[in-house]
């Protein structure tokens, strides 16, 4: 599935949950890292407003489907791709590390998130060596001096994967810069994925995400902070549809 952005183009190129596992397993046992980002309609939105995260997401490596419009235009465009949100990816990313020996690294969200994240992962997966956990300060630049502390430390720790908790654009932004400054590790951007693990945010119940509205589930219990960022979802839904009739031809 293509994207496109002026004359830059963003393409999901990781279609199956089984490829992006194959493709992490090479990348641990052939000592490369990557960048991980999970594309929504959200950040499409974003994309398109913002060359600074443009420019940042063509540094991924790996791009998945992260929310049911984008696997729907998938299909329109016959060019199928699997649901694969970041919050989903988390458990089976840690089951690949603690398979291939590799230490992870938290970094994002809260001390205390991190904490109560950090307990169910390692109680959920057996040898996961969880060697680091962060919480950045609350005006957290990745561009800035703290970041690129953030990844000296990964490096000094011989971090493998890093997930990062720290909401788009900035996670993709540390990631497209670690991939320079700490090209050993593997950045999977993830949003909210470890404050649903530690509780420290609800998700949807299982039945909604799986009739396709946890959209609204999320709009419902935050209106003020969610409703004008789905509206602008919603509005380039059109367009985007369109150019997914398109990429038929």
């Amino acid at each position: 599935m293509i994207f496109d952005f002026q004359d830059k183009r963003i393409t999901v190129n990781v279609p199956t949950r089984a490829a992006l596992e194959a493709e992490v397993l090479r990348r641990f046992s052939a000592g490369e890292g990557f960048a991980l980002a999970t594309v929504n309609l959200d950040h499409l939105v974003k994309l398109a407003e913002s060359q600074e995260f443009l420019e940042a997401y063509l540094g991924q490596d790996l791009v998945v489907a992260d929310g049911r419009p984008i696997v729907w235009l998938s299909q329109l465009a016959r060019r199928p791709v699997e649901l694969m949100p970041g919050s989903d990816m988390v458990l089976p990313l840690c089951r690949l590390a603690a398979a291939a020996g590799v230490p992870v690294a938290l970094v994002g969200s809260t001390d205390q998130a991190l904490t109560d994240a950090k307990s169910h992962l390692e109680g959920q997966v057996p040898g996961l060596d969880l060697a680091w956990c962060h919480a950045p300060s609350g005006v957290f630049d990745p561009q800035s001096t703290e970041a690129g502390d953030i990844l000296k430390e990964l490096n000094s720790r011989g971090i493998r994967l890093c997930f990062l908790a720290l909401g788009a654009p900035k996670q993709e932004s540390l990631a497209h810069r670690g991939r320079q400054d700490a090209p050993l590790v593997g950045f999977a951007s993830i949003g909210a994925g470890l404050d649903f693990l530690g509780g420290h945010q609800t998700r949807a119940p299982l039945w909604v995400r799986r009739i396709a509205m946890e959209w609204l589930w999320r709009a419902l219990s935050s209106p003020a902070r969610l409703v004008p960022r789905y509206a602008k979802c919603f509005a380039i839904l059109p367009g985007q549809i369109w150019k997914a009739l398109r990429n038929r031809l």
